[in-house]
């Protein structure tokens, strides 16, 4: 869907649809197309587009910017950078801005409640109240404290400090992490520094939290998966590619796993014959970790540093 074009405005074309008040103050600030970026329909306004908006499943490469001669920004809503060629914009002078803080809290929150389901029996009825029998049969089973249990972060970016935080300070957890750089200047929080075959054996709860970098695809599979505790979780609300499904399927079948909750898949929706469908000891949510209204508008407040870099000012958040 377009609109009547005024010359004096850049134009902004938005591929994966936005918060309403984001969108409404970039229509002051620009001529905005809402559409898919690889939509035929759309060539002519993707060659004359000054600045994109996108999220997850648009992808920023040579191809696309071959189309878009007159590109000067490409805004992501939302943390990660791996559908965008950040190099390949440099090299054409595409100014990359992104929301590194906007859904922190989301996901972090959504950690805690894939965790409290793995770790608790819930029992839960809806359409029609247990018997007697049925009642006291459910509230025989128990499940595990958090504060009993270590954690373990696999990338201490903001989100897994914010995971770490909550673990360490709100449920009196263990936290131990890995990650490629010295992070411990910025944690709040009480939490060890380990290697990753120390962290896999040593944890109870294994949460993802790394970014699809080259060499990060099936960074935990089946060999790191064997030194975990029998009776740990793993979590995922990263990206699908860091983490072996089928290896998953395989430990989780073969009792040598108890659990797990993956909300990010590869590909994206995972296909009829994904490997971890129907176990009980799973969940599966379609990428919906930073999915609250507070979190989809500050990643669609991308836009102000997209009109910032076109109004020929500094962004708040380049691309690192």
């Amino acid at each position: 869907m377009s609109t009547p074009r005024a010359p004096s405005l850049p134009v902004v074309m938005v591929t994966e649809g936005s918060a309403p008040r984001p969108l409404a103050w970039l229509r002051q600030h620009a001529t905005v197309i809402e559409a898919p970026a690889d939509d035929p329909a759309h060539a002519a306004d993707l060659a004359a587009a000054h600045g994109l908006v996108i999220r997850t499943y648009t992808r920023v490469n040579d191809a696309l910017l071959d189309r878009a001669p007159s590109l000067r920004v490409v805004g992501r809503g939302g943390v990660g950078l791996d559908n965008i060629d950040v190099a390949a914009c440099r090299r054409r002078g595409v100014e990359v801005v992104y929301t590194p803080d906007a859904n922190t809290i989301a996901v972090g929150d959504f950690v805690f409640g894939q965790m409290l389901q793995l770790v608790r029996p819930w029992g839960a009825f809806r359409r029609h109240a247990y018997t007697p029998a049925q009642f006291m049969e459910v509230r025989r089973q128990s499940g595990r404290q958090l504060n009993e249990l270590t954690l373990g972060v696999l990338g201490m970016g903001r989100v897994g400090r914010r995971v770490g935080h909550i673990a360490a300070l709100g449920f009196g957890m263990n936290v131990i992490y890995n990650d490629l750089l010295d992070v411990h200047g910025l944690l709040d929080f009480p939490a060890t520094a380990v290697d990753k075959p120390t962290l896999y054996r040593q944890c109870d709860v294994l949460s993802l939290h790394v970014d699809m970098r080259p060499g990060n695809e099936n960074l935990v599979g089946g060999e790191q998966l064997a030194m975990m505790k029998r009776d740990a979780i793993l979590i995922n609300t990263s990206r699908g590619e860091v983490l072996d499904a089928r290896a998953l399927a395989d430990a989780l079948r073969a009792g040598r796993l108890a659990g797990a909750a993956l909300d990010v898949f590869a590909p994206e929706p995972p296909p009829p014959d994904f490997p971890l469908l129907g176990m009980d000891n799973v969940l599966l949510t379609p990428h919906m970790a930073s999915r609250t209204a507070t979190a989809m508008e500050n990643m669609s407040w991308v836009v102000r540093d997209v009109i910032a870099v076109l109004q020929g000012r500094p962004p708040m958040h380049p691309a690192p």
